[in-house]
């Protein structure tokens, strides 16, 4: 039986916190089906590969900075969406975005969609 929503969900914020590349990537296979697609304004990748690399990605960007969940999660059917904030721990997140997730019915993300709600100007 798939784990409840909230609960996935924070495995996923667990994830894209994750530093250490063996512990992300356990983690990546846990939590998406083989062949998801995540795609957000900046990227469009398929793959526990891919996803990988983005979430790596992002801590070279912003090293030091957290994800956490800026809301509460809602979900219906195999659909979840969520709001985080990313930045230094305990400040206010200056990069908060949405996610839309479709599970495989099996506890396992199929397909995440990203949206950036607020990015601070550079």
């Amino acid at each position: 039986m798939p784990e409840d929503t909230v609960t996935q969900v924070q495995r996923y914020i667990a994830a894209w916190n994750e530093t250490e590349p063996q512990a992300r990537r356990r983690a990546v296979a846990a939590l998406f089906t083989e062949d998801a697609r995540y795609v957000d304004p900046l990227v469009d990748v398929r793959g526990h590969e891919g996803i990988d690399a983005t979430i790596a990605a992002v801590h070279e960007q912003f090293p030091g900075w957290v994800f956490r969940l800026a809301g509460p999660v809602d979900a219906h059917h195999d659909q979840v969406r969520f709001t985080w904030g990313l930045g230094p721990e305990g400040e206010e997140p200056p990069v908060v975005g949405s996610d839309v997730a479709v599970t495989d019915g099996d506890g396992r993300f199929d397909r995440v969609s990203g949206f950036l709600d607020r990015v601070p100007q550079q």
